[in-house]
Order: C-alpha cells, then structure tokens, then sequence
C-alpha cells in the first residue's frame, strides 16, 4: 500500500512531516486547474490551528477541503492538537495522500500549563486561549504563519491573504479584522463591561501573525503582562484570545495591520458583516462565529450556507491533485501493473489509499477492571444504516463501525445520527469513516479499520445485517473468563441462523429460537444457498449442547467469531463479493487458533435487498475468475508464510466453483 513519510511533533519542536502524492479522478466541480508551483512567487504558505475533540475535527476537514480547492501554493498546516483530535488528523492526512501538503502537529498538554492559569468563560474553553502561545509552540524558524479558526470558510485563495504580509510596515506584527458586532463598544445588556479594545476592536477568528518580529518584541512576556493587568479588574476572558489580544492592541495600536474586513465576515447575529461587500462573490473568508452558527441571521446567509455545504459534502479525492507536472507515486505504482491483465481493476484496487475519517461522532469509553471487555466490530455502507438502532440496542457494550461512504453520505449519516435518539445516547461506539473510491467495496480494509480501532482485549466479529441475542455481551465476558481466552489462542463461534421475514418477534432464549427454528421461521444461516459456509458449526450439536464445544476447520468454513484483539486482520486483496470472511477463518485456523462454539450463543441475520458486489459475482464470469485467481495467490502466499502447515488448504479446497450460484463470501 502507498504510503506518505509523516511525522507528528511536541510543542516547540516542530519538524516539517510531508504527505505523499496521489493523483484524483475528475468531475464537473473541480477546483481550478493547478499550475506549477518554483521559485519566490509561490511560497511554503504557513497555516496554523488549533483543534480539540471530535467535533471541532470534523470542521477542520471543511476547512481544509475549502483551502485546498482554490490554492495554488505548497501549504504546510500546522495543528495544536488534544490526544483525540491528534488520532483522528494524523490518520486522516495520512491517508489523504494530498501532494504538496506537509503537516505537523504540536501536543496542547504542554501548552496548557502557559495559559491554565486564565479564567475563561468563553465556550472554547482553554483551547480558545492557545493562540497566545504560537511563538513558543511553533518552529522557532518559523517567521510567519496564518492562524484560522476552525469554524472558517475560504472562498478565494489564500495565497492571497498571505500576500498581505508584504503590506505590513517595519513595526507591524499582527494582521487582523475590525470586529464586525458592537461588543467591544459596551452596552449591549445593563452591566455589560467589555475588555479594553481600539475602537470597535478585533476579530481573532483570521490573524496574521509575523513571528520573527513577535519574538523580538518579546511577545510571550507583553501579553502575559497585558492579561495579568486586566485581570485584576476583570476577574476572567470572556471572548478567550481576543479579550487578550484586543487589550494588547489597545496598549499597542502601532503593532496592528488591520485587514479588509472580507478576508473575515463574521457571521454571528447583530454584526456589521454586511458592510464588508458590495456583492457577495467580493468576499474572501466567511466566519461562522456565532453558535447557532448555520441558523444565523444575514440577508445572504443562504448563499453562505451553500458554499459551506458545497464544501462540507465536497468529494475530498478530488483534492488530490498535482501541483506539479511529476508523477505520484500512486501513477508510478499503477505503470507497474499490466493494463492486458484481465485482473487489472482488482489489481488496481490493492494500491489503493481511502481517505479515513476515525471517531466521525463523539466517543466515550472507559476499560473495565476485569480485562474481559469485547467490543462488536462491523462495516456498513449507506443501505444498512437502518441496522444501527436495532443494533444498539441489542448489544449494550462498546463497538467499533467502520463506515464505506461518500463525503456526502458521511453528512447524511451525521443527521441521521444526530436525530436519532437511540444512537444520540450512545457514546461508546466508535463510527469511522472510509471514503469511497474505486469500482469495488474494499470490505475487508473497510472491516480492518474498524477492527484497528477497538479500545478492548477482545473483539466479535461479525456483520451489521446480524442482530445478537439480547444479553451476549455479558455472555461473552463470562465465557472469555471461564475459556481462559487471556492464555489460549481461541476463537469463539457464534451460531448463525437467519429469517427470510422483516418483521420478526426475537427469540430471548435458546428454547424460543430452537421452537421458531422447528417451526420454520428461523433457518440455520444461508443452508439454502451456502450450506458449506457454517455447517462445521454442527448445528445438531448445537441443539442440545450444554458446554461449549470444539470444531475442526473445513473448506469455506466462515464462521462469526470472537478473538483477541491481537487476532490476524482480514486479507485486502478480497474486494466484493467473495472470500473475504473465508480467507480470514483459515489464517486463523493456519494461527492454530481453536474453534469453540459456544452453546447458548445466537445471532440472526435479517434480510435485505442483494448488495451490488453480488449482482456482479453472479452476473459477471470475469469477475468469478479473478476471484479464483486471487484465491490461487492467496495459497500461495499462505505456502509461503506457513510452509507445509498450509499445505491442508489447498488440498482441501474443492474444485473452483464458476457458477454464479456459489455463494462462499
């Protein structure tokens, strides 16, 4: 797999970490087309945030997709980070592959020892005061940078906000925008006392700050000395940063550049920002500072509301694109297949780099004392969403989901999410997101995402079209205790029955299951297509077994199981339809792991409409070869790691089933 070289930093320490290059597809919106970037008039532009938790990550990929849409320059982002929004960046960019884009990131903990000791009530709480400590935090050889809310929009290059430099005079050290709302002027409520500010005051949302000359002017001692003053009589920050700055400012007026007010329409209610353009298109950089932030009031609010959506749901691929006329690397690995082979898209598909999004949604979870803790871990695309409720429901412990959608249908999802109450009250489930690309589903790296990202010694793995029986997740903890799983190499098998009927009253007990599985409306899963595929599971047994009992591995064996997180992860190079789970059950079995099957364990598989990786298996003859083909190397490479150990599988795989029929996945 494509990889960039990366790095993350500690405050102060700051080394530039670069991402590799990949090349994206085209589509009616793309960005202006690129020209190429050397020499002194496209500059390294410098780009500073600060960033904490999940949802405030959320907002920095809008504002990053908006950046990159319209700039030309190379672009070095640089992220003051909490541990949770380090993860999910890092990740992020990681996999994103944008060329020319280096990144770095800095640790907000030893940072918050400088300004900890600031009362604030503003929302943001500590992390709004960070912005104060970017001389230190930053590269000390780092003379200029561009320090962005993350609730901004870009609607111009910014390149050209970062041409403004040039305008600063000799004593100039920050660029800023008059504050649009009459705060600053005092008497909006009886007994509304401002801090101390020039005028109308200013908006830290969009700064420029020179550091070279902040650093000789001795910054971190005259804003320490500023707030320490105000402080006295104002006992606290109420607008965090920029009670600060605009108090520093006020002591300092020669020391300020003040900005157009467009590269900063503030978009909170009762503001000025109206005033800052003639026409909307005039206007560089929008501000969602208010906290209703879309439900402001502004006359043009619905045209701003649009560009944000437009980049909100922006396909992020397309921003990969070259800045240069060299080839990336994901170009140089593709000169290397064969473009006769009749395989090639699979091919195709195994260098592939989906962009990750962890922890889309806010996420809570604390380890239990016992160190039996198993969390569920699933995939899902956009058709199955309708399974989460239910799902939740069932299974009341921590769960890891792995989501293959669009930028669009991540927002989608979000609603969803947000306006369910069921998943609302949830915080221990962790929502990740692959983004789509490519003519295949990639179920098993969508499903090693989720499994990479557990917080709990074991996993079951299963599918999200797959209810469990109420109460397997205390059922499983016992059993992991009571199995010695913590010093055996076991997986669990959970029994798989399946319903043909949407509405179903689920069975709350083995007896009940075993009395609707008499009565013919429950069946033993897929026994009327795939019978191969759990029938090592000895459903016979399982009828009457009162202890769990062991099974022998047999070809096409593709059990749900449960396993130490330290387990094998699921094969890559099965996209689709077709061995993925298969595969992953014989490197277990290779692992010499143990198949218990547990006997009052269930889970029912609850119908729905063919995905369309199957319509193409059944449909398409060169789609079944290549999956032989795969399957082929897939031995061999299994000779390879286990010599002759492996030698079972080849031998116990039958004949290569081409029909559109067979039906192993």
């Amino acid at each position: 797999m494509l990889g960039g070289i990366y790095r993350s930093t500690a405050a102060g320490t700051g080394r530039p970490g670069i991402t590799g290059s990949r090349s994206g597809g085209r589509e009616p919106a793309d960005p202006p087309p690129a020209k190429p970037i050397a020499g002194p008039g496209c500059p390294l532009i410098h780009v500073a945030c600060v960033c904490a938790g999940h949802n405030a990550s959320r907002d920095v990929v809008t504002l990053v997709k908006s950046i990159l849409f319209h700039r030309r320059n190379p672009l070095h982002f640089h992220f003051i980070t909490d541990t949770v929004a380090n993860q999910i960046l890092s990740t992020l960019f990681q996999s994103w592959m944008v060329p020319s884009v280096q990144v770095s990131f800095y640790d907000a903990d030893e940072l918050k020892s400088e300004v900890s000791w600031i009362p604030n009530k503003h929302y943001s709480g500590i992390y709004g005061l960070m912005k104060l400590t970017l001389t230190k935090a930053l590269p000390s050889n780092l003379s200029k940078v561009i320090v962005l809310d993350t609730d901004i929009t870009f609607a111009t290059d910014i390149a050209e906000l970062w041409a403004i430099f040039r305008k600063f005079t000799e004593k100039q050290v920050i660029g800023l925008v008059e504050n649009q709302s009459d705060w600053y002027l005092g008497n909006l409520w009886k007994n509304h006392k401002p801090w101390p500010a020039l005028g109308r005051g200013f908006n830290t949302g969009v700064i420029l700050l020179y550091l070279e000359r902040l650093r000789r002017i001795g910054w971190e001692q005259m804003w320490r000395l500023t707030a320490e003053r105000e402080l006295m009589s104002m006992l606290s920050t109420s607008l965090a940063d920029q009670d600060i700055f605009n108090a520093f400012i006020k002591q300092n007026p020669v020391l300020v550049h003040q900005l157009p007010c467009f590269w900063n329409v503030q978009l909170s209610d009762h503001t000025r920002s109206e005033q800052c353009y003639t026409e909307v298109s005039d206007l560089k950089v929008i501000h969602w500072n208010s906290p209703k932030k879309l439900r402001v009031k502004n006359k043009h609010v619905e045209f701003f509301r649009n560009l944000y959506l437009t980049f909100l749901e922006y396909d992020g691929n397309l921003l990969r694109r070259e800045l240069f006329g060299c080839p990336s690397q994901l170009q140089h690995a593709l000169e290397e297949l064969d473009e006769d082979d009749q395989c090639y898209d699979f091919r195709r598909e195994r260098i592939m780099v989906h962009r990750v999004h962890l922890y889309f949604l806010q996420y809570e979870y604390t380890p239990t004392d016992d160190g039996t803790d198993v969390t569920l871990v699933a995939q899902l695309s956009m058709d199955r969403l309708q399974m989460l409720e239910a799902i939740c429901k069932h299974w009341e412990g921590p769960i890891s989901l792995a989501l293959y959608m669009s930028d669009a249908e991540a927002q989608q999802f979000l609603r969803y999410a947000q306006a369910s109450e069921v998943l609302k009250n949830r915080k221990n489930v962790g929502y990740h997101i692959v983004y789509k690309e490519g003519q295949f589903y990639p179920v098993n790296l969508v499903r090693n995402v989720a499994l990479r990202n557990v917080n709990t010694p074991y996993v079951f793995l299963t599918d999200v079209d797959f209810l469990p029986v109420y109460g397997l997740y205390d059922y499983l903890r016992k059993s992991i205790v009571q199995l010695d799983m913590a010093n055996t190499k076991k997986a669990l098998v959970v029994p798989a029955f399946e319903t043909l009927r949407y509405r179903l009253s689920f069975p709350k007990s083995k007896a009940e299951l075993l009395s609707m599985l008499d009565m013919g409306t429950l069946y033993t899963f897929r026994y009327h297509v795939w019978t191969k595929g759990h029938a090592p599971t000895n459903y016979a047994k399982w009828r009457t077994a009162t202890t769990p009992y062991k099974v022998e591995w047999e070809a096409d064996f593709e059990p749900y199981v449960v396993v130490r997180r330290d387990c094998p992860e699921y094969d890559q190079r099965f996209v689709g339809f077709g061995w993925n789970k298969v595969s992953h059950i014989i490197e277990l079995d290779a692992q010499e792991y143990d198949l218990i099957v547990l006997p009052n364990a269930f889970m029912i598989h609850m119908p729905h409409a063919p995905s369309f990786d199957i319509s193409k298996f059944r449909s398409s003859p060169s789609y079944r070869y290549c999956l032989t083909t795969l399957k082929d190397e897939f031995h061999q490479d299994l000779s390879r790691k286990y010599g002759s150990a492996a030698l079972k599988y080849l031998t116990a795989q039958q004949p290569t089933c081409c029909s559109a029929t067979c039906y192993s996945v």
